[in-house]
């Protein structure tokens, strides 16, 4: 018989029903020799056709299951499909076919194929951010007549540019184009961008772009929106975005441009240049009128002010972070040639020499529009007469981190319009008010005058700023005026005076040096926020100097301050809409005193000398209100953590892992003390007169058994001897 192969079991079945045998041995015996062979030759075509069927099944039932698999990752609302972070090797071909948006960021695809969107040809955004691609065919886009956004960010397109410039030159719709990240340079982003004058968006960021010239985006006459951030770029030359006549917002951010001169990009409305190293910036001269409304120039190196075209809508100015200064007072004036430079400007074989008198060029510029203007972190030592005077509609101004000595406040200047003003971390020990001055400072809000040297303010400047909600004093040594200050007097100011600022609601006096705090320091003013940290010894003991905006203080921080327990006025009763106070930094040996009702949500009382937590009514009362409290950093003894449960069962407590405690010499962390009462502690926790009795009375009961014993042992010897030594008769 054949061998059976695997498999072979219908065969069987079917030999299995055999005809009735004939009769005689010759015949039967030839027809079993040949049967078997000559049905494996006919069924062998039945099998082949069952395998093929039975794999393809198997293998459309795989693929559906697939699909099925990623349809259920991708998430379809309406005409948006995203299937994001999915783990496709492919672009899905089951999706529904009347999908406008398609996202696929972050699968690794690594390549496009010309049939890949075919499924979809009513695509307007297609995002194929971080899917590594290597490649993208020439017919991907094709049927892609509708694609409007299409997102290549963050791939491989410069290992096969030209395939998918060649792909790109197929979208002649395409209106918003994202190439950053590629690793592009200029000449490969030149052939990516040509002919696709319908461009209205285009992001080059990220990429290896060292120079720009005017054949990279030629034929671009649409764009509106270049994004060149984050490249290399050292040099652009004449003309390099002479063609883009609609372009509205150029960012040029994290480059290595040295200066930026003649400048005459008047459609511009937005440009951004900031963290280069930049040391001049010269608009073009002339009348022509900009659109130019934001330009960031901060984190560079400029020497000088900025020159700006004469016809502006400037609105922002950012100017952080530069080497500016005014240099006006180390020239002679009545020698208006010293106060000139002169630029060398090196253009191919073509040398042109530039003069400016930087007074008279700023003096033209039009900032009546200045809004915004951050002059932070720069080398200012003092502002020009006139300077703030061009600027009427300024109302938010920043000077913070400059070398400011004086500032004199006259009509005009700072404008009107001023509701911001940040002069903080100079070095200013006088600010000077023009006597007379009824509308000073009238819209200002914000006042910072942290960090200086100020030992008083002119007695009308904060008179006449009746609008002021936020005043920082900070880390000055000033002193506070006992008695209203009059507003004629004579000298320079020696003290300030808060009193009767209706609008004050936030004050920071911090690390002023301040002594004991006068009666009624400040009356009149509608205070919700005071900080006088950094302060020893400026409440005496007593919170009676707060007394007039007790009721309407909100947050109060005291930490630093050397307040301890002994002081018995230290009852916050009175504070009834007090929701955060710091403590922190003192020397208090016990909680501080709660009455009615609790508004509290924030306490800080890190860094004091707390040996234990308040009585349970205390902990149960604050953990009703209370939402953050900060406890770590004192000298907690584990035998007084019983106030603890109730503070800890309402999760408050927001240092909790790093709290520790003192049990026998040895620092415990709170979190892992034991439950319950530790046994070190049971000795502690005993009445003392209880201990002396318990350690006494064993020693008492000692004695007297041993002296019963000794009394009977020797009871009749000792009877003898007393009685001879006596001479006692005896009794007949």
């Amino acid at each position: 018989m054949p061998h059976r192969k695997e498999g072979a079991q219908p065969r069987v079945r079917l030999l299995s029903r055999r005809p009735e045998p004939r009769r005689g041995c010759a015949p039967r015996s030839r027809l079993r020799l040949r049967e078997p062979a000559a049905l494996e030759m006919e069924l062998l075509p039945l099998w082949l056709c069952l395998g093929f069927h039975f794999l393809t099944v198997d293998w459309r039932d795989r693929s559906v299951m697939a699909t099925a698999a990623s349809q259920r990752g991708c998430k379809l609302v309406g005409g948006d499909t995203d299937c994001r972070g999915q783990s496709l090797a492919s672009v899905p071909s089951s999706l529904p076919p009347h999908a406008r948006t398609l996202i696929l960021d972050a699968n690794p695809l690594k390549a496009l194929w010309n049939h890949s969107l075919q499924p979809y040809p009513l695509l307007e955004s297609l995002s194929l951010h971080s899917c590594h691609l290597e490649r993208i065919d020439r017919g991907a886009f094709q049927e892609q007549g509708h694609l409007r956004s299409l997102v290549l960010g963050d791939n491989c397109l410069s290992e096969n540019y030209k395939e998918t410039a060649a792909a790109l030159h197929t979208l002649p719709g395409l209106q918003t184009l994202d190439l950053s990240g590629n690793s592009l340079t200029e000449d490969m982003a030149a052939l990516m961008l040509q002919n696709l004058s319908s461009l209205r968006s285009v992001s080059l960021a990220r990429n290896t772009i060292m120079r720009l010239d005017d054949s990279v985006f030629e034929g671009l006459e649409r764009l509106r929106e270049l994004d060149l951030q984050r490249n290399y770029i050292f040099e652009i030359e004449g003309g390099a975005f002479d063609g883009l006549t609609e372009l509205r917002h150029l960012n040029l951010a994290y480059n290595n441009l040295p200066c930026i001169v003649d400048f005459g990009l008047t459609q511009l409305r937005s440009l951004n240049v900031s963290y280069n190293v930049l040391e001049w910036f010269l608009a073009a001269g002339g009348e022509a009128a900009f659109e130019l409304e934001t330009l960031d120039l901060s984190h560079n190196q400029l020497l000088f002010f900025p020159l700006l075209p004469q016809h502006s809508k400037l609105h922002t100015l950012l100017l952080r972070d530069n080497n500016m200064g005014f240099y006006r007072d180390l020239y002679n004036t009545s020698s208006p040639r010293e106060m000139v430079a002169q630029f060398l400007l090196v253009d191919g074989n073509v040398t042109n020499i530039t003069t400016v008198n930087l007074w008279e060029e700023f003096s033209s510029s039009d900032l009546a529009d200045l809004r915004f203007l951050d002059m932070s972190q720069n080398q200012f030592q003092y502002l020009p007469d006139g300077f703030l005077r061009k600027m009427p509609s300024l109302s938010h101004l920043n000077l913070n981190q400059n070398c400011l000595m004086t500032l004199h406040i006259r009509e005009h200047e700072p404008p009107g319009a001023l509701t911001e003003l940040d002069l903080s971390h100079n070095q200013l020990s006088e600010l000077h008010l023009t006597p007379g001055l009824a509308s000073c400072l009238g819209s200002l809000r914000l006042f910072n005058l942290s960090s200086n040297q100020l030992l008083g303010v002119p007695p009308g400047l904060f008179a006449n700023a009746r609008n002021i909600t936020t005043l920082d004093m900070s880390h000055n040594q000033i002193s506070l005026c006992p008695l209203p200050a009059a507003s004629d007097r004579v000298g320079p100011p020696s003290c300030v005076d808060f009193r009767n600022m209706a609008s004050l609601r936030s004050l920071s006096l911090e690390g002023c040096g301040l002594g004991a705090l006068p009666d009624c320091p400040f009356q009149g003013t509608s205070l919700t926020s005071l900080d006088l940290s950094s302060n020893w010894g400026v409440l005496n003991g007593s919170l009676a100097p707060l007394r007039d905006v007790a009721p309407m203080l909100q947050v109060l921080s005291l930490r630093n301050m050397g307040l301890h327990s002994n002081f018995m006025a230290l009852d916050f009763s009175g504070f009834g809409n007090l929701r955060d106070l710091d403590l922190s930094g003192n020397c208090l040996t016990t909680f501080p005193r709660f009455g009615g009702s609790l508004a509290l949500e924030t306490l800080d009382l890190r860094r004091n000398s707390l040996t234990a937590l308040p009585q349970k009514a205390v902990s149960e009362q604050l953990s009703r209100g209370l939402r953050t409290i900060y406890l770590s950093q004192n000298p907690y003894d584990c035998c007084g953590v019983d106030g603890w449960g109730a503070l800890q069962q309402g999760q408050t407590v927001a240092d909790w892992a790093t709290v520790t405690c003192n049990l026998s010499s040895k620092i415990i962390r709170l979190a892992e003390l034991p439950g319950g009462v530790p046994r070190d502690c049971k000795w502690e926790r005993l009445d003392l007169g209880l201990l002396y009795l318990v350690l006494i009375l064993p020693s008492c009961l000692t004695l007297l058994v041993a002296c019963t014993l000794i009394v009977l042992t020797f009871k009749k010897p000792l009877l003898q001897v007393i009685k001879s030594r006596c001479h006692w008769s005896s009794v007949y």
